[in-house]
């Protein structure tokens, strides 16, 4: 009988550990406890959540630490709980279930009730109050009313079970098509449905809570690069862009002390944020800002990216190299307190002169902005406009709040932090890898490669063996079959980075990560499953593309960055059955893409590169001068070309890579698909021959 204490202590996610000492008797999803419940013939009450999620805590809080509820829990239930970010799979099949079933997206906690056996959805929902409020039953109540509706209404609970797995079935027969001619026409509709969801007052898309959406920015600054080329400017498109990422910058979505951002914006101003810092968030805004900086030489996009880059590596870098996952919204049991001030704190840590300009900068000489009695810092005016209204030299105006930024930052330091789950995650490791590698290029910052090769290093040796990955480590412990973003993120990431500098183990783990998803994870028509080949057997194989989850939501598409990732290494390395598998992973999203084309980014990079093979540069030179040309090839925003600096003496290169001999001087390659200009012998030349490719 497992359902005779709390089994979570075992666990290595901090989630899961969260609610260790509940007097819920807490299982984990596993086949002690799915055996347990079929043997007691007790449904599951499923709970999904992640640490750093506050309606999570705060369900926590009003119910699974009350006695009278746990016991009733217990009584009633066998109670499992699932990091989300430890079993994807798991919640992306009860997140689909519960938008068929409610006609509404899910979100975190997510509470489902399933059958014991076949682990059938029974009722679900999100979060619910313990005393009846907001318009929602009280928890308790329903607790009582599903146990009973379970007992008295097993045949109508079977029969809904059938009719969700034919939902199943039939998004994956509706899902693409293989003949229709690929065109720019969903880049063209992405367009212009950003152009009607742009918020022209604030920046970004949509009203509140308003996300960062970096994919959106990622589309708008590639479709004015190539208008650029065409000859008919999108002046509009970059308008958009960069309009959304100064309004996040300059507002409190962005951690104005510390370097790194916020997960959303609960207003449209970006003032106020939800306060949690997510890894994958960081990494996709991070690319985002050393992008937009290559391609327009802004000084605060270059700042807010250098900013970010730091944040990471101080705060969330592992000392084996490896990243964590998250900051939580709250400390002390207040969500955002860690990061909130008033005018007197600030006053009290500063000289008088570092004040009147912090103060002007920061927003503390207004009103205050977060639940009326405290200041979230957002840049409410330039330092140089600040210094030159306080008859203040910009220079010395810029030193001065470097100073107060400081002290303020060292004295949060000191405040109680926030709780940081320390668990490692492998596809949001190589999200970090691809950003601080491209960072690394558009900035001039060789270190934060490094800390990119240190992650890398460290997921190779700790969760790969075999060809096959594991999902997560904490504790010394390496733990769950990867999934497909593993996978598709580990391998873009690794080709980000042999981009900084080569190394040869690096293409092969990509080649093997790549290999490994077209021989277990892909689907006969087209895409990736979520999961393996010869994953547990669940409720659903699910297949990220059957939902919303197909699009760039708050992590991007695995099948977008997976079709990525094989169109480059299939023209770097001259594979056709890799480009052939880009091609029907993009097909097999063709509707869903027509549907809600701007939500797909990394699907629609792909798409355009199908449509234009990318340029793909390799040098040969030795190893004492490739430095001149990696700063050649890192020159410039072109999204859609892949360099390489490969030294001259790199042995046994595979595929189209060994075409690219040395020569007696160095010599650089440029090629577009199939076709190649001559090679050029120049630094000057190879600038030359670049400005003339994508």
């Amino acid at each position: 009988m497992c359902n005779v204490r709390n089994r979570l202590n075992a666990e290595t996610s901090p989630y899961l550990l969260q609610h260790a000492d509940n007097p819920v008797h807490w299982q984990p999803w596993d086949d002690e406890t799915l055996a347990a419940a079929r043997s007691e013939g007790k449904p599951i009450l499923l709970s999904v959540g992640y640490s750093a999620c506050h309606w999570c805590h705060v369900m926590a809080h009003e119910s699974f630490e009350d006695e009278d509820t746990a016991r009733l829990m217990n009584d009633l239930f066998v109670n499992v709980k699932v990091d989300r970010e430890e079993r994807p799979d798991l919640d992306k099949i009860y997140q689909t279930a519960h938008q068929l079933f409610t006609g509404r997206p899910g979100g975190w906690p997510l509470t489902v009730f399933l059958t014991p056996d076949e682990h059938i959805p029974i009722f679900s929902g999100t979060y619910f109050p313990k005393e009846r409020r907001y318009g929602m039953p009280a928890f308790r109540e329903v607790l009582v009313a599903i146990e009973s509706y379970y007992r008295k209404e097993l045949d109508d609970i079977r029969t809904r079970g059938a009719s969700l797995v034919e939902a199943f079935r039939e998004m994956e027969a509706n899902a693409g098509d293989d003949f229709a001619a690929l065109t720019r026409a969903p880049l063209t509709a992405a367009r212009q449905r950003l152009a009607q969801s742009y918020d022209a007052a604030h920046g970004g898309f949509g009203d509140a809570p308003k996300f960062p959406h970096a994919g959106f920015t990622s589309l708008l600054l590639s479709q004015w690069v190539r208008s650029k080329q065409t000859g008919e400017v999108d002046e509009r498109a970059l308008a958009m862009a960069t309009h959304t990422l100064d309004a996040m910058a300059e507002g409190g979505l962005y951690d104005q002390l510390g370097g790194g951002f916020f997960r959303y914006s609960v207003d449209a101003r970006w003032s106020i944020p939800h306060f949690e810092k997510m890894l994958y968030d960081n990494a996709a805004l991070l690319v985002a800002y050393a992008d937009a900086y290559a391609a327009t030489g802004s000084a605060l996009y270059a700042r807010v990216a250098s900013a970010t880059a730091d944040w990471v590596r101080r705060d969330m870098q592992d000392a084996d190299g490896a990243f964590y996952s998250t900051l939580d919204a709250d400390s002390e049991h207040e969500e955002g307190k860690f990061y909130v001030w008033t005018p007197q704190d600030a006053a009290a840590l500063l000289t008088a002169e570092e004040n009147r300009l912090a103060e002007r900068v920061l927003g503390l000489a207004a009103a205050p902005n977060f639940e009326g009695k405290a200041w979230h810092l957002f840049l409410a005016e330039p330092v140089a406009a600040a210094a030159r209204a306080l008859d203040v030299d910009t220079e010395q105006g810029a030193a001065l709040f470097e100073s107060a930024r400081r002290k303020l930052l060292a004295a949060r330091d000191r405040r109680v932090w926030p709780s940081r789950d320390e668990k490692i995650l492998a596809s949001w490791n190589g999200l970090m890898i691809g950003a601080l590698a491209r960072a690394a290029r558009r900035l001039g910052r060789p270190e934060l490669a490094e800390a990119a090769t240190q992650a890398i290093d460290f997921v190779r040796s700790t969760l790969f063996a075999d060809g096959r990955l594991l999902a997560t480590y904490k504790d010394g412990r390496a733990r769950f079959p990867a999934y497909l973003d593993d996978y598709a993120f580990l391998a873009a990431g690794a080709l980000e980075l042999l981009q900084c500098r080569w190394r040869r183990e690096d293409l092969d783990f990509a080649r093997t990560l790549i290999d490994t998803l077209l021989a277990h994870f892909q689907d006969p028509r087209g895409g990736f499953f979520f999961t393996s080949d010869d994953h547990e057997r669940l409720l659903h194989k699910p297949k990220p593309k059957e939902s919303k989850r197909q699009t760039d939501e708050s992590v991007p598409s695995g099948n977008g960055v997976a079709a990525g990732a094989l169109l480059a290494l299939g023209h770097l390395l001259g594979e056709q059955r890799y480009v052939d598998a880009a091609e029907a992973t993009v097909r097999s999203a063709l509707h869903s893409i027509e549907r809600y084309p701007e939500g797909h980014a990394t699907l629609l990079f792909a798409l355009e590169e199908l449509l234009e093979p990318p340029t793909i540069v390799v040098v040969r030179a030795p190893s004492d001068a490739l430095a001149n040309w990696q700063r050649a090839l890192d020159t410039g925003f072109a999204p859609h070309r892949l360099t390489f600096a490969v030294p001259a003496d790199a042995p046994d290169l595979p595929g189209l890579l060994a075409e690219r001999k040395p020569a007696a001087d160095p010599v650089a390659y440029v090629c577009a698909g199939a076709t190649c200009q001559a090679p050029v012998t120049s630094v000057a030349d190879l600038a030359a021959a670049l400005a003339q490719t994508r």
